[in-house]
């Protein structure tokens, strides 16, 4: 169902469920001091007074404090999923009645209205774009060309995007200044290992109720996104095995303690896959060929292209429900496999997505990269830039001092001796 308003467009699932999303949205809240004490300054300053600012993201909890903090400093925002499965409608009600912020996003809307939306968010003219992939700053580039001078820069904090954004680059197409917040140490080290580590188990406990101890479980890449998988599921008791096309990584993963085998030999000894690379159909019909009969297969990563599910369905005498977020296809060769979440990322899909204690240092990445560019309007080369490490460092020490814990710093004999050549042994 669409609601609708005279005063608010939005399509929302139920706006009735406002409150529940009002009180869920305040739950997060207490895990996220770093955003609130970004929100405070920009409620102050107003950084973002007079510009247009569209954010393409998972309508969660916590980017419901992203929105509310970016509006806090002026922004006219409007929100619109970046994953058709991975919205909280209860959220997105929430934000269209007590925030004022238009919302565009259905948990399980279809391709179509998802790519509705992501038109809708273009025709808001955006200053500013906060990308989850991609979608956004591709559809501009691809078909409103003319938008691109209202462009102040984006960001984005996934590493499927900054694949993209890379390749845009190298295609001459990214004419504008788009900042890497996935790769700012205080969300990759904390964000991807720990909270994909532990919301993709969650997902896949609440998709299938399964015990995971004793398991043989398939990480698919081993990222910063595989090593929290791996180190969680080893947790858990299962015995975890990483496939990798990188060296370095893979030797990473062996001398991290797990067994490393290419996927050709892995799909026959998995109970459990999870893909965690953002790259295409890293399984594909020759390994869903040979896996165990009932293997469960899932994704992690940003899109459902991970899996060549196309292939399964064509292989499927039948394909049916058999819980909630879980679809058994029974194969031609006798067989079933079963795949989680759609294939699309498992820990929003059938979870709640990552903890709020990990997304309020993304979020606050998020947050300052969009005050970056505008602060810096006009200086900016076309590309990628990083987010300056003073901006990570102090969103670390807004962490710490958040929870209590203080560090040491170094004396002035100690600074002296970093910065000279002439000091030795």
């Amino acid at each position: 169902m669409t609601a609708t308003s005279p005063r608010l467009k939005h399509e929302v699932k139920d706006l009735g469920l406002a409150a529940l999303g009002r009180q869920r949205i305040e739950w997060a809240g207490r895990e996220m001091p770093v955003l609130k004490q970004i929100r405070d300054r920009f409620a102050i300053e107003k950084p973002f007074a007079g510009l247009r600012l569209v954010a393409c993201a998972h309508i969660t909890t916590e980017t419901a404090h992203l929105a509310i903090a970016l509006k806090a400093g002026g922004a006219d925002a409007l929100l619109i999923a970046s994953n058709p499965l991975s919205t909280q409608d209860d959220v997105a009600a929430s934000l269209v009645a007590d925030h004022q912020i238009p919302v565009f996003a259905q948990k399980g809307e279809d391709n179509e209205t998802y790519n509705r939306h992501v038109q809708i968010a273009l025709d808001h003219r955006p200053n500013i774009i906060v990308d989850d992939g991609s979608d956004v700053v591709a559809a501009l580039i691809q078909h409103r060309q003319h938008q691109i001078a209202d462009l102040i820069g984006s960001t984005e904090e996934t590493t499927t995007g900054i694949v993209r954004l890379r390749a845009m680059f190298k295609d001459g197409v990214l004419t504008f200044p788009a900042v890497n917040v996935n790769d700012a140490d205080t969300k990759h080290f904390f964000d991807n290992r720990y909270g994909t580590g532990q919301s993709t188990l969650d997902g896949i406990i609440r998709a299938t109720n399964i015990l995971l101890a004793g398991k043989n479980i398939v990480v698919v890449g081993y990222g910063w996104c595989g090593k929290g998988t791996a180190l969680r599921a080893r947790g858990m008791g299962a015995n975890v095995i990483v496939t990798e096309i990188d060296p370095i990584k893979a030797i990473e993963a062996v001398m991290d303690g797990f067994r490393v085998l290419p996927m050709a030999k892995a799909a026959s000894e998995g109970d459990i896959f999870i893909t965690v690379t953002g790259n295409k159909h890293v399984i594909r019909g020759e390994h869903f060929d040979v896996m165990k009969d009932g293997a469960i297969v899932c994704n992690s990563g940003h899109f459902d292209l991970e899996l060549d599910l196309k292939y399964l369905a064509a292989q499927a005498k039948e394909v049916k429900d058999v819980r909630p977020f879980t679809e058994e296809y029974k194969l031609k060769n006798g067989k079933s496999v079963v795949v989680l979440g759609q294939g699309r990322l498992i820990n929003l899909a059938a979870a709640e997505g990552h903890p709020s204690a990990v997304m309020d240092m993304s979020f606050a990445n998020q947050a300052l990269a969009c005050e970056y560019l505008v602060k810096n309007k006009g200086k900016l080369e076309p590309g990628l830039h990083s987010i300056p490490v003073e901006v990570d460092q102090e969103i670390a020490r807004l962490k710490l001092q958040a929870i209590g814990i203080t560090i040491d710093s170094l004396t002035a004999d100690q600074i002296e001796y970093i910065n000279s050549w002439t000091s030795g042994t």
